[in-house]
């Protein structure tokens, strides 16, 4: 069982200037990641942007999420494939917005595929990670037998 509050610290050594990368990490991990301004916001890219992670974070949720749920229900399947895009849009004061979130997950190997979409359909509301974003989500799912 889970004991809450959980605590998860990241850290960040940045240098000045828009055109350096810098770089970011968690302490329980020995490999930092490279960061970057993206050239959509006029910097260099060559790292992970802000973006990026807000992205990867919402789509690994789901993954993460999704594989607890089909442990505890006993799914079997092959593989889950899923690609999210992001959009960002000036919201109603005209500050950029993290605005949508499309997340496609192709769901291959299961022997019941009613069971397994409403699966993906519970993981979608149990992402603590989508649930806690204003962000407006989508999500498009493909299971085959």
């Amino acid at each position: 069982m889970v004991k809450y509050p959980l605590t998860f610290s990241v850290n960040s050594e940045v240098t000045p200037g828009i055109a350096s990368s810098w770089s970011t990490s968690v302490p329980t991990l020995t490999t930092p990641l490279t960061v970057a301004v993206p050239p959509e916001f006029e910097g260099p890219g060559g790292g992970y942007s802000p973006e990026d992670f807000y992205a990867i974070a919402l789509l690994n949720c789901f993954a993460a999420t999704f594989k607890v749920i089909a442990d505890r229900s006993k799914l079997s399947y092959e593989s889950l494939s899923l690609s999210g895009t992001l959009t960002v849009d000036r919201g109603a004061g005209g500050a950029p917005v993290m605005k949508a979130f499309l997340l496609d997950g192709k769901l291959k190997g299961t022997g019941d595929r009613d069971r397994a979409l409403r699966l993906l359909e519970k993981t979608s509301q149990s992402c603590l990670i989508l649930n806690s974003v204003s962000t407006e989500k989508t999500f498009q799912f493909d299971v085959t037998e």
